[in-house]
C-alpha cells in the first residue's frame, strides 16, 4: 500500500519537511508567486497528430457495429428538434404546474413552447434539440451568449400503461419560480456546463468569461463512435494501407479496449467463473466513467484510456449523494456504486453485462448474472429465499435495488451488495429487504438473514464512514483502520481519507496522512489533497508537498492551491517547480470552469492568498452576480473586507446575503462571530442561536453558541443548549468536554 512513488519525493525533501515543520510558527508567508511553466497533458499530447473525422466515417467498414448503436441511448443522447426526433405532444397541449400554465405547441415545422421565462412572465421560445429518449425526453432552448437551457418540464416517453405519454415537471412537489436556482433559465439547467460533454462527441465548451459567452462545439451532435474510440483520422489513415502504416499494431489509435475477457468456471466445484485474462485493466471502466459517474470536469480534452483522476473530480461516498454504506441516495450515475463492489474488485468491465454498442444487456433477466454465478448454487430457493420466477428471486431486486431519479427514471445501484438489514437498525440506511417487505422491521429481516447465512463477516465501511461523519468518539481509530484495510474499496477508503482531518485527535493519524501521501494510491492522494485545506496551514507542507509529484494534475492543482501562502523557500527548488506546475494546474482548471460561482470563487481565494485583495474582491462579485444564492461567496468575500480592517463592510456583505441563500444559519454563524469580535455581544447571541438551532446546524455552531452564552454568564442556558446538542450528537466529544468544564468550574464556584 504504502510504496514510495518511484518518481517521487527523495529522502533529503522528506527531511526537509520535517525541518520545516519544527521551525514553522504558525503564521502566514506568502509564497513566491511566479509565472507557472506550461504543462502539456497526455492527452493534449496525444491530440497533437489526430483529429476527429465524424461517426459517419466509420460505418463502411464497421456495418455491424455502426446498425447495433443505432437508434441506442448513445444515438439518440441529442438531437436537432424535428419531427422524427421530437416525441412529446405538441398539438397545443396545456401543463399547469403551481399556477403557472405552460402550452406545446408547433407553427410550420418548428415546435414551440410558451412558459415561464427568467422574469417569470410567459414568454414563447422554439425548442431548438431534443435532450435523451426513454425514458423521459428533455428539451433543449437557445438563449442569448450561445446558451442552451433544459426545460424542466419534460416528457415521459414510457408507455401510456405505464404512466407515460404525459407532460411532467422534473420537480413535482416544488414551486421552481423564475428567481429559484433551480429554475430552468438559470445557471444549474445550463446544458454548456451541465451536460453538453457526456451527450455529444469531442464538446469544447469554449467559455469566454469577459464576454460571459459561450461559443460551444462539438464533431458529433450525439454520443458516437469517437466518443469512446478516440478521434480517427489516423485510424482511416493506418485503414488505407495498413502494411505502410507506421506503428500498425494500433491500427491508428494510441489506445484500444483490451479484447473482453471470458469467464471460467474452473472446476466442478466452482460457484463463480474466474477472469482470462487474470490481469485486470480499468482502461475500459474508466472510459465509460467519464460520462457515468459523478464528477466535475477540471481538465477538458479526455481521451479514451485516460485515468479519471488526469481531467476529472469524482465524487467520494458522502451524503447527499450516498447512504453511508455507499448505497446511491442522490444521482451518481452508477460508477462510484460500481467501484465499491467485488465484481470491480475481481475485472468485472462494463462490456462483460453490456454490448458497448447497442447498450443492452447482453442477457435477460438471471441469465445475465448467470454467466458468471453457477445457477444451481444461486439461482435457488435455498439461496434467494423466495418462490423460484417471483419477483424476489430475481437476483436484481436483492442485489441492486432501484431508486427512482427525474421522476420516472429507474436507475440500478450497481454496487451488487449483499442485503444488510442490520446496518439499518444501527445506522438507518435503507435496505433491500424492507423496500418489499415494508410492513417488517429492519431487525425482522436481520434474523431471517442471520438464520440462513450467518453472522456479517467483517465490519462493514459503513461504520467508520458514520462516525467520521457524526464525529463521533471512535471515528479516528475506526477511520484509520478502513484506510489502512486494503481489502475494502479503496473509493471507500478515500473517503475515509477525506474525513480524516477533522476526527484527528493523535499523532498516529498524522503520521497515517503522512503515509498517504507518500503512497502509490492515486485515490488516497486525490481524497488527501482535496481536504487540504482543512489542516493547519502550519503542519500542511508536510503532507501536500509529497502530491505535488502526483501525475494527476487535479491531485496536483488541489494540493497547491493548498499551499498558497505558505512559504517553500526552505525546500529544494524542485518542490517550487513543482509548486508551480500544480498552481497552474489549479488556475487552468478554475478558469475552464469559469462559468460556475464555485470555480470563480476558487479563483478568489487564491488571489486573497496573494494579497492581490481588489482582484479577489472582484472574482468573489463575479460570484455572487452569477449565483447570488452561492453562500461561501458572500463568506469570503467578508473575511477580506475584515482583514482588510472593514468590520463593517464585512458584515454588510453577509447581511446581503440573507435572503439570497438557501441555508441562511452559514451567514448567520457568521454574523454572529462578527458581532463577537465588536463585543456587541446581544446581537451576536441572536444570530448565534439562529444558526445552532436551525436545522441539522452541525456541532460545531453548537458549540460555539455554547461558549458565547457561557461568556456572557448566561451559564444555566448554556448547559441546556449543550443538552440538547448532545441528543442530537451523542457521541460528539467537543460538547462533552465542554458540558463537563463548564459543570467543573460551576461546581468549584459553589
Amino acid at each position: 500500500m504504502y510504496n514510495i512513488k518511484n518518481n517521487s519525493l527523495n529522502h533529503s525533501i522528506v527531511i526537509s519537511l520535517f525541518i520545516l515543520l519544527a521551525s514553522v510558527t504558525g503564521q502566514s508567508y506568502a509564497a513566491d508567486v511566479a509565472t507557472p511553466p506550461s504543462m502539456p497533458t497526455k492527452s493534449a499530447l496525444s491530440q497533437e497528430k489526430v483529429s476527429y473525422v465524424g461517426g459517419a466515417s466509420c460505418k463502411q467498414c464497421h456495418s455491424t457495429e455502426y446498425q447495433a448503436w443505432q437508434n441506442s441511448h448513445h444515438d439518440k443522447a441529442m438531437q436537432p428538434a424535428s419531427a422524427l426526433t421530437v416525441l412529446g405532444n405538441f398539438n397545443n397541449t396545456k401543463f399547469e404546474y403551481f399556477g403557472v400554465q405552460s402550452r406545446f405547441y408547433k407553427r410550420g415545422d418548428t415546435f414551440y413552447v410558451e412558459t415561464d421565462g427568467p422574469d417569470g412572465e410567459l414568454q414563447e421560445y422554439p425548442i431548438a434539440y431534443t435532450f435523451g429518449v426513454y425514458p423521459l425526453q428533455q428539451y433543449l432552448i437557445a438563449f442569448p451568449g450561445g446558451r442552451l437551457q433544459a426545460l424542466n418540464l419534460v416528457w415521459d416517453s414510457r408507455e401510456k400503461e405505464q404512466g407515460g405519454q404525459r407532460w411532467f415537471h422534473l420537480y413535482p412537489d416544488e414551486n421552481i419560480r423564475h428567481d429559484d436556482e433551480l429554475h430552468w433559465t438559470g445557471l444549474n439547467q445550463n446544458w454548456n456546463y451541465m451536460c453538453a460533454d457526456c451527450h455529444s462527441t469531442n464538446l469544447n465548451k469554449n467559455y469566454d468569461l469577459d464576454t460571459d459567452s459561450y461559443h460551444t462545439s462539438w464533431t458529433d451532435i450525439n454520443v458516437n463512435c469517437e466518443a469512446c474510440h478516440g478521434p480517427a483520422s489516423e485510424h482511416l489513415r493506418w485503414a488505407e494501407n495498413p502494411e505502410k502504416y507506421v506503428n500498425s499494431s494500433g491500427k491508428g489509435f494510441s489506445f484500444q479496449f483490451d479484447q473482453q475477457a471470458v469467464w471460467r468456471f474452473i472446476n466442478p466445484d466452482s460457484t463463480a467463473a474466474q477472469r482470462f485474462p487474470t490481469e485486470i485493466s480499468r482502461k475500459e471502466v474508466e472510459t465509460c466513467a467519464a460520462c457515468h459517474s459523478r464528477r466535475t470536469t477540471s481538465h477538458p480534452g479526455t481521451l479514451p484510456g485516460d485515468p479519471l483522476l488526469e481531467h476529472f473530480q469524482p465524487s467520494l461516498l458522502t451524503p447527499p449523494l450516498y447512504h453511508v454504506d455507499g448505497q446511491v441516495n442522490g444521482e451518481v450515475y452508477v460508477y462510484g456504486s460500481f467501484a465499491q463492489s467485488k465484481m470491480y474488485q475481481a475485472g468485472v468491465t462494463c462490456s462483460d453485462c453490456h454490448d458497448p454498442h447497442s447498450l443492452k444487456l447482453r442477457a435477460s433477466g438471471n441469465q445475465i448474472c448467470a454467466q458468471c454465478h453457477l445457477p444451481t448454487k444461486f439461482d435457488t430457493q435455498t439461496h434467494h429465499l423466495h418462490k423460484q420466477g417471483s419477483e424476489g428471486a430475481q437476483c436484481i431486486n436483492c442485489h441492486m435495488p432501484v431508486k427512482n431519479f427525474m421522476v420516472v427514471d429507474a436507475r440500478n445501484d450497481h454496487s451488487f451488495r449483499i442485503p444488510r438489514p442490520d446496518l439499518s437498525s444501527t445506522l438507518g440506511v435503507p435496505n433491500t429487504c424492507n423496500q418489499c417487505h415494508s410492513d417488517e422491521s429492519s431487525e425482522w429481516a436481520a434474523e431471517i438473514l442471520e438464520k440462513h447465512f450467518g453472522k456479517p463477516g467483517k465490519p462493514h465501511f459503513a461504520q467508520a464512514l458514520a462516525a467520521g461523519l457524526s464525529g463521533a468518539q471512535q471515528a479516528e481509530s475506526q477511520l484509520a483502520k478502513l484506510i489502512f484495510a486494503q481489502d475494502q474499496p479503496a473509493i471507500a477508503r478515500a473517503t475515509a481519507v477525506s474525513l480524516l482531518p477533522n476526527n484527528m485527535a493523535s499523532q498516529q493519524s498524522a503520521m497515517l496522512l503522512q503515509q498517504v501521501a507518500q503512497s502509490d494510491e492515486p485515490w488516497l492522494g486525490y481524497a488527501l489533497a482535496s481536504v487540504g485545506e482543512q489542516i493547519p496551514a502550519q503542519h500542511r507542507p508536510i503532507f501536500m508537498v509529497p502530491l505535488l509529484y502526483e501525475s494527476s494534475p487535479v491531485t496536483q492543482g488541489l494540493a497547491a492551491k493548498s499551499l498558497a501562502g505558505i512559504s517553500l523557500s526552505h525546500l529544494p527548488a524542485d518542490v517550487n517547480e513543482k509548486y508551480q506546475l500544480g498552481i497552474k494546474a489549479f488556475l487552468d482548471s478554475n478558469t475552464f470552469n469559469a462559468d460556475r460561482p464555485e470555480s470563480l470563487t476558487n479563483l478568489a481565494n487564491y488571489f486573497a492568498e496573494q494579497n492581490l485583495t481588489v482582484k479577489a474582491a472582484d472574482y468573489y462579485h463575479k460570484a455572487i452576480s452569477k449565483a447570488a444564492y452561492y453562500t461561501p461567496a458572500y463568506i469570503n468575500l467578508s473575511e477580506v473586507y475584515r482583514r482588510g480592517g472593514d468590520e463593517n463592510k464585512g458584515r454588510t456583505v453577509l447581511q446581503s446575503a440573507l435572503g439570497q441563500v438557501q441555508d441562511a444559519s452559514i451567514i448567520e454563524y457568521a454574523l454572529g462571530l462578527s458581532f463577537v469580535r465588536d463585543k456587541q455581544m446581544d446581537q451576536a447571541l441572536a444570530y448565534l442561536e439562529s444558526a445552532a438551532t436551525s436545522q441539522d446546524a452541525p456541532a460545531h455552531y453548537i458549540y460555539v453558541y455554547s461558549v458565547a452564552l457561557d461568556s456572557a454568564g448566561q451559564t444555566d442556558k448554556a448547559i441546556q443548549v449543550l443538552k440538547q446538542g448532545l441528543r442530537q450528537y451523542p457521541k460528539n466529544p467537543n460538547l462533552s468536554a465542554l458540558l463537563s468544564s463548564i459543570n467543573q468550574k460551576r461546581s468549584g464556584h459553589n
